[in-house]
């Protein structure tokens, strides 16, 4: 910790003060000594204030924050400030939050009680992924006469990394362990007949579907017996994530790929909680990352490090060794969901035959976005002829997408149509149909 001195605006307020009955004095000479007296007063409280500041070390203050951050979200920082003046002080805050923020304005005010001690708790939002510093925490103290600031200045270096949403799947972890996943948009699916998966015959409790009833152990037990089925678990889920320069679009401060690597994460760890098996695959050009489907302990922790250090560039992603890869490494039919993009018909018919034959040994679904900004267009007031022509076109690109989610299901294969803020409800949604309808 280190301190310094400064003078406030209110003791050049007083030398103002002074300066101008000085000069005013020549035309009323009382006031010469009026000044003088005042010049003398301001040096006397500068002197007592700074006495009353400097006569002991009065403030210390200490960050709480977690070791990681979660991308795209509100995460919580604490400064414990405590002070041990006996006398009341307003204190300014600056915390050196990390540049990645570039917020160069960064400012908090309190008022604290003599011997008191406040928490300061603030939120940042990250929108990159990556290792963020913060640097020290700066306090300037004033006493209740504020002619004189003290700044302190306490070393409190520390660094966390930011990791996908991991707030956002613990929320959505919470409300599926308490069964309540439809208050998060997630649609409540009926079950479409028995899964395969033979579980116990039981005695019948009234309420169950009369269907299950097994005849023959009835006769032989003379009671009603049921036999009672359980969903059909270890089924591989795949998330996989095109890196390439499609998912480098930017939505709401973050990017198609943050969206896709924060929904991948979520359904992940969805999949899990239903007994199934989850991997990831990253590509762009090459394969960056494949996590071979497993319901281990420590899974969802290995896929959130994997995903931690994915990012975009401007290469063109590689659909064939993507397929190369599945081939060869994927022996057990699974559920694919592949996050990518498309803007065009052209670029989805580069990309269609390597999807088909994915679709042939899999189930296949593709998972790609809305243009958020053409939408606007559409929706915006016509004035003039210019404004004709861009809202035609926006509408004419818009209707594309819509081609290119029928020419995908004309090929057997599943196409998600969605805007960024709806990817990870949507995808839910999707999986749990699946596999509601036992598809997988």
């Amino acid at each position: 910790m280190f301190t310094s001195f400064y003078l406030n605006k209110r003791f050049y307020y007083l030398g103002s003060l002074a300066v101008m009955l000085f000069i005013i004095s020549y035309l009323v000479p009382v006031l010469f000594t009026v000044a003088l007296a005042l010049i003398l007063l301001s040096v006397l409280a500068v002197a007592v204030d700074t006495l009353l500041l400097y006569s002991k070390a009065g403030l210390d203050a200490f960050r709480i924050t977690g070791d990681r951050f979660s991308l795209g979200d509100e995460n919580k920082v604490t400064i414990e400030i405590e002070n041990a003046y006996r006398f009341p002080i307003a204190v300014t805050v600056i915390d050196e939050i990390p540049v990645r923020f570039q917020d160069r304005k960064w400012k908090r005010r309190l008022a604290m009680d003599a011997g008191s001690q406040q928490d300061l708790d603030y939120e940042l939002r990250p929108l990159e992924r990556g290792v963020y510093e913060f640097g020290n925490i700066n306090l300037f103290a004033s006493s209740p006469l504020k002619l004189v600031t003290r700044r302190y200045s306490f070393d409190q270096p520390q660094k966390v990394k930011v990791y996908p949403s991991y707030l956002q799947m613990r929320r959505f972890q919470l409300l599926a362990t308490a069964h309540r996943l439809q208050d998060a948009g997630v649609k409540r699916m009926r079950r479409l007949g028995h899964s395969l998966e033979f579980e116990q015959i039981k005695e019948y409790v009234s309420g169950e579907d009369y269907r299950t009833i097994n005849w023959k152990a009835t006769a032989r037990r003379g009671d009603l017996m049921v036999n009672n089925y359980t969903d059909q678990r270890s089924q591989q889920i795949y998330c996989i994530i095109n890196k390439g320069r499609v998912m480098k679009m930017p939505f709401e401060g973050l990017t198609l790929l943050d969206y896709a690597i924060n929904a991948s994460l979520v359904l992940a760890n969805v999949a899990l909680l239903r007994q199934d098996k989850a991997g990831l695959i990253t590509y762009a050009e090459n394969i960056d990352a494949f996590l071979t489907a497993h319901k281990k302990p420590g899974q969802l922790n290995q896929i959130l490090e994997t995903l931690y250090n994915q990012s975009t560039g401007f290469f063109e992603s590689d659909p064939e060794r993507l397929f190369t890869v599945i081939r060869g490494r994927i022996t057990q039919r699974s559920l694919l969901v592949l996050f990518t993009n498309f803007e065009s018909m052209e670029s989805l018919q580069r990309e269609l035959p390597s999807l088909k034959r994915m679709a042939h040994y899999h189930l296949l679904i593709i998972v790609f976005f809305e243009n958020t900004e053409l939408k606007k267009l559409t929706e915006k007031k016509v004035v003039t002829t210019e404004d004709i022509y861009i809202r035609t076109i926006a509408e004419k690109y818009q209707q594309e997408k819509k081609l290119m989610v029928k020419e995908l299901q004309m090929h057997g294969i599943i196409a998600m149509l969605t805007p960024p803020q709806l990817l990870t409800i949507n995808a839910i949604n999707k999986y749990l149909e699946l596999k509601n309808r036992q598809v997988i």
